[in-house]
């Protein structure tokens, strides 16, 4: 078995916390998905007739996004429409057994439909409601609309993504988002670590703007202290140096870092300029950064003479840190990743055989599993709602108010 596969009769960590996934897109039901990949019990609540967007983004395989297969894995798929009162009063009942709820509208669309916090609080005091959104419940840009590029644009991470005299670069995927959807799961976490002690749930305020400053680091304490804005580098940093990408002579890439002078010393040693570290430059990693064009000329001739093999292996040899530079096709095939269990294969009713990122770490007593890929727009809406005590009449009449 690999790590990330539990033994049959492993308990889950979070087994019997029941979480009502409320968000759309990506970062509030990124939360909700490490939560269900340890345990929880998690129930994805869509419109009847507006599902989540997030199965309609990439690729699909015969109709069925296959992001949506990541994204609501060990999810619960149910529809219910909050703005009628009768799926009003159904929130309200789920939300009586649940642990956790993680919404994403817009600040005050709960209220509008009589869903927020004195009303779910009230229906639930040990209730944990997560509230993502761009930009927070307050200040001025609460109201807009806002998704993890503007956080990637707004952080300035992108201000420092780039080559010196290119345009600032957004990542190709969703960074924030992603951080921010890590960042809710732990936020979920402590509230419910806090409620042991008190016995009482509270919200979670969660801006998408803010956890990918933490990610950033320093920027905004080097510029309080220094005035320091730190530019856009390309593949360097100016904290140290060799740091680059480099082509090999089979047209394939490798990224080296040298951020420990002992790597750095190494890896001139390997390249044939040892006489480098002799300079009085060269004993800092900012004095290396500085003189950056020197020791890129360096690697990069040595690197361009060899084939990506050859390179991984004298850098290995050497105790230098390298790695090539994957394609999603070389990533599935490393053996690093193999030995992790970093990948899980699963049978889906859907699509057959699939592959997905295994979940996040391992923990050794207690694993967590992938029981489950996304299931399909309100597949289990009937069983989660008699499970509730709803009776077939009471369902019918939910669907005829167009609450299901």
């Amino acid at each position: 078995m690999t790590p990330h596969t539990p033994e049959p009769e492993a308990p889950a960590p979070l087994a019997g916390l029941r979480v009502l996934d409320l968000a759309t897109l990506f970062a509030g039901p990124i939360a909700a998905t490490m939560l269900g990949d340890f345990g929880a019990e998690v129930i994805k609540v869509e419109h009847p007739a507006k599902p989540d967007p997030a199965r309609g983004h990439g690729p699909a395989k015969n109709g069925v996004g296959l992001w949506w297969k990541l994204l609501g894995r060990n999810k619960r798929t149910i529809t219910l429409n909050l703005s009628t009162p009768g799926g009003r009063a159904t929130l309200l009942r789920l939300a009586a057994g649940a642990d956790v709820i993680v919404e994403n509208f817009r600040p005050g669309t709960l209220e509008k439909w009589e869903l927020g916090w004195p009303e779910l609080s009230a229906a639930n005091p040990r209730l944990v409601l997560a509230r993502v959104t761009a930009f927070g419940q307050f200040g001025p840009y609460a109201s807009r609309p806002g998704f993890g590029t503007l956080a990637e644009a707004m952080s300035g991470f992108a201000a420092i993504t780039g080559e010196p005299d290119a345009p600032p670069t957004l990542p190709p995927f969703g960074l924030a988002d992603s951080i921010a959807g890590l960042a809710t799961a732990y936020a979920v976490m402590t509230a419910l670590a806090a409620r042991e002690r008190t016995g009482a749930g509270q919200i979670v305020d969660l801006a998408i703007i803010e956890p990918i400053l933490t990610a950033l680091g320093p920027q905004p304490l080097w510029y309080d202290q220094l005035g320091y804005v730190q530019p856009r580098t390309g593949n360097r940093t100016e904290n140290s140096a060799p740091r680059n990408t480099y082509r090999t002579c089979d047209g394939t890439w490798v990224a080296v870092s040298a951020s420990a002078q002992s790597v750095a010393e190494r890896v001139m040693r390997l390249v044939g300029r040892p006489e480098l570290t002799d300079e009085p430059w060269f004993a800092t990693g900012t004095g290396r950064a500085a003189h950056a064009d020197v020791l890129d000329e360096a690697v990069g001739d040595w690197i361009a003479r060899h084939t990506r093999t050859e390179v991984l292996a004298a850098f290995e040899k050497a105790q230098a840190a390298i790695a090539p530079v994957q394609d999603v096709r070389d990533v599935l095939a490393d053996p690093q990743y193999q030995a992790l269990g970093t990948f899980a294969t699963l049978y889906d009713p859907e699509l057959g055989r699939l592959r997905m990122q295994n979940v996040l770490f391992r923990l050794s007593a207690t694993p967590g599993a992938i029981r489950w890929a996304g299931r399909p727009h309100g597949a289990d809406t009937d069983e989660v709602l008699t499970e509730l005590g709803l009776t077939p009449k009471e369902l019918a009449a939910l669907r005829a108010e167009g609450a299901l």
